[in-house]
């Protein structure tokens, strides 16, 4: 996984958002140190939806992560998917109740104006209300599909992300 921190290794989480934004920032490999999970990106949407399961496999609730419709790239021997999150996400339970997430980060960064990346409050909160609109309704991805997925017991993960990784965003 690659993700941006500031030149001293900090990422965006770890300082106050003004501070983050008046910093220089590069890409950087990490890893996932969150709880195993699926993840599913519907070509053109506007956010991507999150299997989450503890750690012993169990689903635990889906996390909808509103984000600019990812970007597909491929050099040839790499290959990816840019993505920008857009901050305010939804955590959709079994039961098929919601909330949202990170309502009070989004809003203090869109106070930031033109130093912030999301340019469109309206159209993030529209799309995560559409989103929970399928969510009430209970189906796809909210139907119970995936909730049981495992991956085969083969399925290995790679010591690193492969040589051009870092390449300039598609966006």
């Amino acid at each position: 996984m690659a993700h941006e921190v500031t030149e001293a290794g900090l990422g965006m989480r770890s300082m106050p958002f003004a501070q983050w934004i008046s910093s220089t920032y590069r890409l950087a490999e990490g890893h996932w140190n969150g709880p195993p999970l699926l993840k599913f990106l519907p070509t053109g949407a506007a956010h991507s939806v999150w299997w989450f399961r503890d750690a012993q496999g169990r689903f635990l609730s889906w996390y909808v992560n509103l984000e600019e419709p990812g970007v597909r790239w491929d050099d040839g021997s790499v290959a990816g998917v840019d993505v920008v999150d857009q901050d305010l996400d939804v955590v959709v339970h079994p039961d098929l109740s919601w909330q949202w997430k990170d309502e009070e980060e989004f809003v203090e960064r869109l106070a930031f104006g033109a130093d912030y990346w999301v340019t469109d409050e309206a159209a993030v909160r529209a799309e995560g209300k559409r989103v929970i609109g399928l969510a009430e309704a209970g189906v796809f991805p909210f139907d119970g599909t995936w909730c049981d997925y495992t991956p085969p017991p083969n399925w290995g993960v790679p010591d690193g992300l492969p040589a051009g990784w870092d390449r300039p965003p598609v966006r």
